[in-house]
């Protein structure tokens, strides 16, 4: 494993550690990346940071626990609940003494962000939810071809060998993609940098079978931040219409289509979209 980057920072929260990582302007309007299940902060790419960095804002992206180089559990054996998930994104603001951010949530982020925004609104600035879904009953179905690997899946990696992680991961990331063809190089960099940081990356599956906490669809409808969907138009996971649910539920939300995208971190194919969209409703 490589040493901390200089500016990663452990921050106490909950009992646990949480890794951290800060880019620009303390001072500027702060944003709060949080990732999807089984995404340690390095999926936030350093490119996308910089640029919203570049646009005037504070952006702080960190390794949910069981991700990077937060805290881990046994495998198979989470000792914590989705709220607990919830817990660390107010703990990470309160460590970096920020009373409120723009907050940013993808896939299972966007779950936590939703519920954020639900129970703590007064520390949600805005809110941008990408590639997720309020979950409940009424939405489109996975993709038939999606819900064959699931109900298949194939043998996972040799965690301990690092081209065999990242092969796991070029091949999750084709079965999630959309239309846009899938950049080998950018995944097999992003996850080797995964693998490098990561003491214990097979605990992130523990993601899967985190639950608790009452759903948040029937409280949609409270939401007060200014909220901003964005959803790719191929995501075989999370059809397009989930996306469409959201903004709908949310009152007064935007839903921004990104042409191509499945379920998947934004690609920089579609950052001309995403990167103004952010910064103009971070403003």
């Amino acid at each position: 494993m490589t040493n901390p980057a200089p500016d990663e920072r452990m921050l106490p929260v909950n009992g646990i550690d949480i890794c951290a990582q800060a880019f620009g302007d303390p001072a500027a309007p702060p944003i709060l990346l949080i990732g999807g299940a089984e995404a340690s902060m390095d999926w936030w790419e350093d490119e996308l940071c910089t640029r919203l960095a570049s646009a005037g804002r504070y952006v702080i992206r960190y390794d949910s626990r069981d991700t990077g180089r937060s805290t881990t559990f046994p495998v198979g054996a989470p000792p914590y609940t989705g709220p607990d998930m919830v817990a660390d994104a107010v703990g990470v603001l309160d460590a970096l003494g920020l009373r409120s951010a723009h907050v940013v949530g993808m896939s299972g982020g966007g779950m936590v962000a939703q519920t954020l925004a639900v129970h703590h609104p007064a520390r949600v600035a805005t809110l941008t939810l990408i590639s997720t879904s309020p979950g409940g009953d009424g939405l489109p179905s996975m993709s038939p071809e999606l819900a064959r690997r699931f109900q298949e899946p194939g043998p996972g990696p040799d965690w301990a060998d690092r081209e065999s992680v990242i092969a796991y991961f070029i091949d999750g990331e084709r079965g999630f993609a959309g239309t846009i063809p899938v950049d080998e190089p950018r995944i097999r960099r992003i996850a080797g940098r995964a693998f490098d940081r990561s003491p214990n990356l097979a605990a992130a599956a523990n993601h899967w079978m985190v639950g608790g906490g009452e759903p948040v669809r029937p409280r949609l409808g409270e939401i007060t931040a200014p909220t901003l969907v964005m959803h790719g138009t191929e995501d075989p996971l999370f059809p397009y219409g989930h996306g469409e649910a959201l903004a709908r539920e949310i009152p007064d939300a935007k839903l921004v289509p990104l042409p191509g995208v499945g379920h998947q971190m934004p690609p920089p194919e579609v950052w001309d979209i995403v990167i103004p969209a952010l910064v103009d409703h971070t403003a």
